[in-house]
């Protein structure tokens, strides 16, 4: 009989201590306390801050200033994305991508007729006065300027009916683009 009553004892005391460790996990917790391991991790959308202005022609006609916010994925040559806004409201729908990459890139692998058609020589766009570099210092946005002047882009425009994306896109250019000769297009260091 004492054994029964220890066992049953020991038994009610396991059973009350995981009653009472269990209930710890049914008691809101404050969400600031739990680590957010979403916010620890890096994310491909991470770096998107550089932010340009600049307009475009889109079926031929000049728009904007578009906001383009880009990222540098490589520095040497460089290879740059940009995520192109309408606004910068915050919660503004993406309308256009633009990838820039080195001159020495794009020149010695996309053919003269295809680069006239679909890309432009950012020396160009930015001796031209309408690319603005926003929210740093006179000496480095001159510094994102002379990069971004050793490049091409190429911009990929969105369309839409209404609120909704409707699968159709285009090529969108640089205000001030002008086809190049062959000559100006495989001479492009002499522009640096």
């Amino acid at each position: 009989m004492r054994r029964t009553l220890l066992f049953t004892c020991l038994f009610l005391a396991c059973f009350l201590l995981g009653v009472i460790a269990g209930s710890s996990y049914l008691i809101p917790q404050p969400v600031a306390a739990a680590p957010d391991h979403h916010q620890a991790m890096a994310r491909p959308t991470a770096g998107y801050d550089v932010h340009v202005t600049a307009p475009h022609l889109v079926d031929g006609k000049e728009h904007g200033p578009y906001h383009h916010y880009c990222k540098v994925h490589a520095p040497d040559p460089p290879q740059i994305v940009c995520l192109i806004y309408d606004t910068t409201e915050p919660n503004a729908m993406l309308s256009q991508v633009e990838w820039i990459f080195a001159k020495k890139m794009t020149r010695e692998s996309v053919p003269l007729r295809a680069w006239n058609k679909n890309w432009h020589d950012h020396a160009i766009e930015i001796a031209g006065g309408r690319v603005q570099v926003h929210d740093m210092p006179p000496d480095q946005a001159k510094g994102v300027a002379d990069l971004v002047a050793t490049t091409d882009g190429l911009i990929y425009h969105f369309y839409w009916d209404g609120k909704l994306p409707n699968g159709k896109m285009s090529i969108a250019q640089a205000v001030g683009h002008k086809p190049m000769k062959k000559a100006e297009f495989k001479n492009y260091e002499a522009k640096k």
